[in-house]
């Protein structure tokens, strides 16, 4: 999955891949925001990104896109 996380006066959001499905990003941002003072993800990698809640914008989740090298027939 891929995770894009807007943070309060950033200039650029956080983006990261995740092995975890969409409804456990989501539950783990639900989570967050009900009582944790941050929000926590993992990377395919196994990196941890960690945020604190109350400086989050929005948390974006999407199946990632497949970019298409070179020239095609239109």
């Amino acid at each position: 999955m891929e995770v894009k996380i807007g943070v309060q006066f950033a200039p650029r959001e956080l983006q990261l891949e995740s092995t975890q499905t969409p409804e456990e990003i989501e539950q783990a941002v639900v989570s967050a925001l009900e009582g944790s003072k941050v929000l926590t993800l993992e990377d395919e990698k196994g990196r941890r990104v960690i945020v604190p809640v109350e400086k989050l914008a929005y948390v974006e989740i999407a199946e990632p896109v497949s970019r298409t090298v070179g020239f095609t027939a239109g």
